[in-house]
């Protein structure tokens, strides 16, 4: 039986049944439509993150500078921490340069808090011009 053969009828508890169960049907289609978009919208987050690092065992191969498609610049990194690669191979950080290392991650923290500004408006420009050329 269906929602105007109830009316019709005069069936009104079943009307109303009907009209509960279609809105849950629709709730139920829309939340699944909602889910699917943020999913979506997180793995694209995640590979524009991941798209440029690619795990191979203890090293890490990070892909820097990847222009149409094209990577510019490779470079392989440890994923081990207290490890770097020399020649090739992965050997673990002296003292001093774990301190060196600390010490110069300080110093571009403050350097890069006064060009974050500018950095921004850079990057803000640069995807602009992508978009009205309809590249992203």
């Amino acid at each position: 039986m269906n929602l105007l053969e109830c009316f019709l009828s005069g069936n009104l508890t079943e009307a109303r049944k009907l009209i509960d169960e279609r809105i849950e049907e629709l709730f139920e289609e829309k939340l699944e439509i909602i889910k699917a978009r943020i999913v979506a919208e997180e793995s694209e987050k995640l590979r524009l993150i991941e798209a440029n690092v690619q795990r191979m065992g203890r090293t890490r191969l990070v892909r820097i500078r990847v222009r149409a498609g094209v990577v510019q610049r490779r470079k392989k990194v440890s994923s081990s921490p207290g490890y770097t690669i020399r020649a090739g191979k992965l050997v673990r950080m002296s003292s001093q340069e774990r301190q060196r290392r600390k010490m110069g991650a300080r110093r571009a923290k403050i350097k890069i808090r006064g060009k974050k500004s500018q950095i921004l408006r850079k990057r803000k420009i640069s995807l602009q011009k992508r978009k009205t050329m309809g590249i992203r």
